[in-house]
């Protein structure tokens, strides 16, 4: 009996060790970043690898920028972005940065020395790219909801952050445009703001992160600002408390900022100014408030407040009059100086570039995934503010989602990085809402605030509330409607195919005149030169294109044989064709739409149907 009650207790202490254990390995990071990580991964991969037709993402810029990659690993130079093949003669400078290009073109050389072919190996690298930056959210999410409140909040955020990978086609297999780095990067500086140790380290890395961000694109480029005045004005209020924070976030900053510029932008550009990219315009005003802030910080440090702002207020002028002094022109919109009927035939078709209104207008369904969790995050930091609960942290997440919100009612893009944003305030109050219940399981309305809460994070459930009101139950269950909740939905290209591009691809090399929409695909897929594809700063290019379609026949022939277009890749399911054809019936793309092919144009024989009908161009120079 002795013998049988030793081994009873034996038993019942092995369990309660091991329940002991689980309960450890899942208060710590790194094993439960590796569960959601594993889950989300492998879950993505049995989705989409079995049909996936391609391993390049559907948009636009997945697939320039795997042409730009391919160009540098080919000998173009590390500081020449040229895309020489776009545009007219000459080709188009491009404004992304070789940051994002780097690690995927090396992820390309090292997987080429176990695949295949060149084409596995970018199969390869297409696939592992995204899928990090996946876990790099997940795991910064994680990070930020643990700083939060603690284990409990870490395991909510991780999942928050899981669903939002897994709804958003910018971690899809194929998505290598830069989009998805920003919303890593600005989910890594929030996390690190909100460390309650006000820790230098926290604030360094916020520093070198947030120089990173105006680096990878200008898109951020208000958010950073947001994130340089809360800094700044965290320190002005708690002064000399919040000092070593302030100096580290300003001087990693500076420095971080002026490696960036120094490694991506060729000398012969330091003294250039542009809006849409990392120039002087945008590197001058973040080094100088980078600097100012720690010098600040560092020779101001008594405890008058008032003397505080006076000093950040001196601050805020000098980095603002750098600004309009250097770059008053990046103190407005980036596409300000877009050609009008470029804003019209072009931009304003944009999917990612529509504003709240006409989202409501032509995608109702999807209103809720972009603005309805960036709105109530909003909320409840302010409810956070008013009641006094972590009200300093609620403060600077509610401005980095506020601006971003406010970004998405002028361009949708702006709710990808609201959306991310809003995981860290709305997972505490999901566990807090949690412990509640808990603590009163009686209370009914306990339980359903924290279902309604839970429900009311997750912008895929808005996606999917409003297909099922605008298009009933079966379109909402349908993947393509579930994956608008993490970013603008990609809309199916015309005149794409490989069949088109086979084609192209076995003419010679020249120049084609094609529609926008076509032009990263010619890139890719052929040797030509190719005049339009959709980035603002190939205006004269689209131009041309646009005035072919347009313009009588007669005159059509002057535009094509300027430009030196060898083949004239015609397109009538191409919605931009399409509109040309409507605005102008005796224009170029109207007659040949009707059969009528001018004497300068040779019909090439037709290989798909619903694609392109090519014609070259007599006498046109290759």
């Amino acid at each position: 009996m002795t013998k049988a009650l030793t081994t009873s207790m034996t038993v019942r202490g092995s369990v309660g060790d091991g329940r002991r254990h689980s309960k450890t390995v899942w208060a710590r990071f790194l094993p439960s970043l590796f569960a959601y990580a594993t889950v989300v991964l492998a879950t993505l991969l049995a989705l989409h690898l079995p049909n996936a037709t391609d391993y390049v993402g559907p948009d636009n810029d997945d697939v320039t920028r795997l042409v730009e990659i391919r160009d540098w690993l080919s000998g173009q130079g590390w500081f020449d972005t040229m895309q020489y093949r776009l545009g007219l003669d000459g080709g188009t400078l491009m404004h992304w940065s070789r940051l994002v290009d780097l690690p995927i073109g090396v992820l390309i050389r090292l997987l080429s020395l176990v695949a295949a072919s060149p084409e596995q190996a970018e199969a390869l690298a297409l696939t592992v790219w995204p899928l990090f930056l996946g876990v790099l959210f997940i795991a910064a999410a994680g990070l930020g909801g643990r700083r939060l409140g603690g284990v409990s909040t870490m395991h909510i955020a991780f999942g928050l952050a899981s669903l939002f990978v897994f709804t958003s086609i910018r971690f899809y297999p194929g998505a290598i445009d830069h989009h998805n780095v920003q919303q890593v990067v600005m989910m890594f500086v929030a996390a690190m703001l909100i460390d309650r140790r006000r820790g230098q380290q926290s604030h360094a890395l916020a520093g070198i992160a947030a120089a990173l961000a105006i680096a990878i694109g200008a898109e951020t480029v208000p958010l950073v600002a947001v994130v340089c005045a809360c800094v700044a004005v965290q320190w002005a209020w708690h002064g000399e408390a919040f000092g070593s924070a302030a100096r580290a976030f300003g001087l990693s900053l500076s420095v971080a900022v002026s490696v960036f510029f120094l490694a991506t932008v060729p000398p012969a550009h330091y003294a250039l100014v542009t809006c849409d990219n990392l120039s002087l315009g945008f590197y001058a005003p973040t080094a100088i408030g980078g600097a100012g802030l720690f010098l600040v910080a560092r020779l101001v440090r008594t405890g008058n407040r008032t003397i505080r702002w006076l000093a950040l207020a001196a601050l805020g002028i000098t980095v603002l009059s750098s600004a309009a002094l250097i770059a008053p022109a990046c103190l407005g919109s980036p596409l300000g100086n877009l050609d009008p009927m470029l804003a019209d035939l072009w931009l304003s078709r944009v999917t990612e570039a529509q504003s709240v209104l006409s989202q409501i207008r032509h995608m109702p369904d999807t209103v809720g995934g972009f603005y309805a969790v960036g709105l109530f995050a909003i909320a409840i930091c302010i409810f956070r503010i008013l009641d006094g609960n972590r009200a300093e942290i609620h403060l600077v997440l509610l401005s980095l989602i506020a601006v971003a919100w406010a970004i998405s009612l002028v361009q949708v893009r702006g709710a990808y990085l609201a959306n991310a944003l809003s995981i860290l305030p709305l997972a505490l109050v999901i566990d807090d809402l949690r412990r509640q219940s808990h603590a009163e399981p009686e209370n009914m309305n306990a339980g359903l605030a924290y279902i309604v809460t839970v429900l009311c994070a997750v912008p895929v459930v808005w996606v999917f509330a409003g297909a099922v009101a605008t298009k009933g139950l079966s379109d909402a269950l349908t993947i393509p409607a579930l994956t608008r909740a993490g970013s603008p939905l990609i809309q199916a290209q015309a005149c794409t195919g490989l069949a088109d591009m086979r084609a192209l691809a076995a003419l010679p090399a020249g120049v084609v005149a094609a529609p926008s929409e076509s032009g990263a695909s010619i890139l890719r897929y052929t040797p030509h030169r190719v005049l339009s594809a959709p980035y603002h700063r190939n205006q004269a290019g689209m131009l041309t294109e646009l005035h072919i379609g347009l313009a009588q026949p007669g005159e059509a022939e002057a535009f094509i044989k300027g430009a030196g277009v060898t083949v004239l890749a015609f397109c009538a399911s191409d919605p931009q064709t399409r509109e040309l054809i409507r605005m102008k019936p005796d224009g170029l793309y109207a007659q040949l739409s009707r059969g009528m092919v001018p004497a300068y144009l040779q019909p090439l024989p037709v290989t798909e149907p619903d694609g392109f009908r090519l014609f070259a161009v007599r006498g046109g120079r290759g």
